[in-house]
């Protein structure tokens, strides 16, 4: 039996009682009302499936009424009832929302059948809303995977922050997915079907990165044959995305700080006023405190960035993530390629797990797919996890205790630093470049690093070893 709730306006008391009689026979929930001030009232505090209205109602006729009721609930059902068969009434009514029509003298069994119908397209339409709104909901964070407690806190602030207008600081280590993070607080916002545009804050000088932003009037400068909009404006009303913006230059910074406090900014050689409205978001690998005390960040910059702050967890802290994200690659990449790879052998997984990922969800990316590709079966097997991630020991920090004398922390520090170091080196077989991608550093910093601790590359401290026993003198022999 029914059970939606159908209001009925009428200003005929006999009417009122025939449609109230008729309906909850057939198990509706009806409440009446005399007239469409009335009527819109109840509507307006309790929550109908369907609406009765009579088209000839006093002080507010009911197409009127009907109008107003489709503002309150654009999904109600409303069956309008006249006393004449006009068809331009009818018209004006379907134009303005009714579901359908009838005339006086009506049958009782009509009324019900065309109520039925308007009642189940309704269900089907909250039905088909529901299912896409769950699949919303489910596909909301399908790039970034993690069953994990920290991860779950990083969806539930994602799904705290994306509906404001607040900026958003996204912090993590490199490759611990900060641009996919950007890209589900733009996706989970309002801004959703606008531009998300991806500034590279740290690969551009600061003049050519100042002309990226905010754009250049001909004759700006030499070359600018022609006007060029920025990002700002290419972005206006959705999200622009400054990746590492620790590395923005100081004088590009305090522009910056001005379009986010004024909200409008001018191109560069120009005089006219470029009102925007754009919500950034910004991540950085950096500690952006430090770079303020070291006068690298505007401090006014910093406060007005660090609103919100999702902090993204090195992979290394959530390990027990590892299968799904495996899981989740090797599908990617045997779709891409088009092939039958189904998953890992035990034995590898085993290996994957052991691994602390110093380059994080970047790096498993990687070796997934290079896995995926080099297979010829449907798993992937330990022989083809890579040398580095099969040997390579996990760095777990040591459970410390201070002696009562005191520690330097600076020089335990350093001294984690360097073996971390040695040892990446080591599983890389002294190749640099690939050392500072595993550490998520640039090459000329892990160089810099060497440099400071002294430390010898495995082929320097071989060729020194051999040097070492060439130069020892033979083993004397004591006569007995």
């Amino acid at each position: 039996m029914s059970q939606e709730n159908v209001l009925v306006i009428d200003d005929e008391e006999v009417m009122r009682d025939v449609l109230q009689s008729l309906l909850e026979e057939a198990g509706y929930r009806v409440t009446l009302a005399h007239d469409g001030i009335e009527g819109l009232a109840l509507a307006r505090k309790q929550s109908y499936e369907a609406a009765i209205v009579d088209v000839m109602l006093p002080e507010m006729g009911g197409l009127d009424v009907l109008e107003e009721l489709k503002k309150v609930d654009a999904d109600l059902v409303v069956l309008m009832i006249t006393a004449f068969a006009s068809v331009e009434t009818a018209i004006q009514a379907m134009k303005r929302g009714a579901f359908d029509y009838v005339t006086k003298p009506f049958k009782h069994e009509e009324v019900l059948h065309i109520l039925r119908n308007g009642l189940e397209q309704r269900r089907l339409k909250d039905e088909n809303r529901d299912l896409r709104r769950a699949l919303k909901d489910q596909a909301r964070f399908t790039e970034i995977v993690g069953k994990s407690p920290r991860m779950q806190q990083v969806f539930n602030l994602i799904s705290q922050a994306a509906p404001s207008r607040s900026t958003i600081l996204v912090v993590g280590e490199s490759g611990t997915g900060k641009e996919l993070v950007a890209k589900a607080i733009h996706t989970n916002s309002s801004r959703a079907d606008k531009p998300f545009i991806v500034v590279n804050s740290g690969s551009l000088p600061h003049d050519l990165l100042e002309s990226n932003l905010f754009g250049h009037v001909k004759g700006a400068f030499t070359g600018a044959v022609y006007s060029k909009k920025g990002l700002f404006e290419l972005a206006d009303k959705g999200t622009l995305f400054f990746d590492e913006i620790g590395n923005i230059p100081l004088e590009t910074q305090a522009k910056l700080l001005r379009v986010m406090q004024e909200r409008e900014f001018m191109r560069l050689g120009g005089t006219d006023t470029v009102k925007v409205d754009v919500r950034i978001v910004a991540a950085t690998n950096i500690d952006l405190r430090r770079a303020v005390e070291e006068s690298r960040f505007r401090e006014d910059l910093y406060y007005r960035l660090n609103v919100i702050a999702i902090q993204l967890p090195p992979l290394r802290q959530r390990k027990e993530d590892v299968p799904a994200l495996v899981a989740h690659f090797v599908d990617k990449y045997a779709r891409e390629n088009t092939k039958n790879v189904t998953g890992v052998s035990p034995e590898a997984l085993q290996a994957l797990m052991d691994y602390d990922w110093p380059g994080n969800v970047r790096e498993l990316e990687n070796v997934i797919e290079r896995g995926v590709v080099l297979t010829t079966g449907t798993q992937i097997g330990r022989e083809l996890i890579p040398d580095h991630v099969r040997t390579a020991p996990s760095f777990h920090v040591p459970h410390l205790t201070v002696p009562p004398e005191g520690i330097s922390l600076r020089d335990v520090i350093a001294n984690f630093e360097r073996r971390l170091i040695e040892s990446t080196l080591e599983s890389t077989a002294g190749v640099q470049k690939e050392a500072a991608r595993l550490l998520g550093l640039k090459p000329t910093t892990l160089n810099e690093m060497i440099k400071r601790h002294n430390i010898l590359l495995p082929r320097e401290r071989d060729r020194d070893r051999r040097g070492k026993d060439l130069d020892e003198p033979a083993e004397k022999i004591t006569p007995a």
